[in-house]
C-alpha cells in the first residue's frame, strides 16, 4: 500500500497550512523563517498547490483523489463543493472530527485496525462514506484502550461540527446531515482544483 512519508511540518509550511489545524500541535517550525520570498507562482502552480494542499490535509494519494473528482463532476451541484463534501464524509475524517483521534492519520490507522462499527457492523475501510443517520461507535472490545480517553481529554476544547453528534460517555457518534461547504473550515479554494482538472 502506498504511504506518504513527508515530514509534516515541512510540508505544511510549503503549502501554507498550520500543522495545528490538522491536529499536530507540536509540529510548528521556525526553520528558515527569514528566507527570501519565492517568485510569484504561475496560474498552474497555484492550482497545483491547492490540489496538493487538499490531498495533504486528508491524506489521500493522486489516484484516489482523482476518483473523488470524477465522481464530484457527475453529481448535481458545484463540483468543488461535492469534492470537499465527499472528503469530509470519509470515515477516518469523521473519527477525527468527533475528537476520537488526534489527527486524520491516527484516525485512519484506528479504522484500519478495526476499532469502530458503523450501524453495528465492523468497518475497517478509512475511505468508507458515511451518510445521514449512520451511527459510528467505538467497538465494545476497544473502549478500554487508553488512547481514546487521552484524545478526548486533549480535544476537550474541540468543537464537533453541527452535522455530527457525539456522546463522549458512550463513545458513540451519529451523522445528522451531509456537511455544507460553509461547515468545512479548512482554508481551501476548491475552484482552483476544478480549473486544474478541467484543462
Amino acid at each position: 500500500m502506498a504511504k506518504n512519508t513527508q515530514p509534516i511540518a515541512k510540508r505544511a509550511k510549503a503549502l501554507g497550512i498550520s500543522p495545528a489545524s490538522m491536529g499536530y500541535y507540536k509540529k510548528e517550525t521556525n526553520r528558515n523563517m527569514n528566507t527570501r520570498t519565492r517568485r510569484k507562482k504561475s496560474e498552474y502552480g497555484t492550482q497545483l498547490q491547492e490540489k496538493q494542499k487538499v490531498k495533504f490535509i486528508y491524506g489521500i494519494l493522486e489516484k484516489q483523489f482523482h476518483g473523488y473528482y470524477e465522481k464530484a463532476v457527475r453529481m448535481p451541484g458545484k463540483a468543488g463543493d461535492n469534492l470537499l463534501i465527499q472528503l469530509e464524509c470519509r470515515l477516518d475524517n469523521v473519527i477525527f472530527r468527533l475528537g476520537l483521534a488526534a489527527t486524520r492519520r491516527e484516525a485512519r490507522q484506528m479504522v484500519s485496525h478495526g476499532h469502530f462499527t458503523v450501524d453495528g457492523k465492523n468497518v475497517n475501510i478509512p475511505s468508507f462514506q458515511v451518510k445521514p443517520g449512520m451511527v459510528i461507535a467505538v467497538k465494545e472490545s476497544s473502549r478500554s484502550i487508553a488512547r481514546f480517553a487521552q484524545n478526548l481529554e486533549r480535544n476537550s476544547f474541540h468543537t464537533v461540527p453541527k452535522w455530527l453528534d457525539f456522546n463522549a460517555e458512550t463513545l458513540v457518534g451519529q451523522v445528522l446531515a451531509v456537511p455544507t461547504r460553509e461547515e468545512i473550515d479548512m482554508p481551501i479554494e476548491e475552484h482552483l482544483i476544478v480549473e486544474l482538472y478541467s484543462k
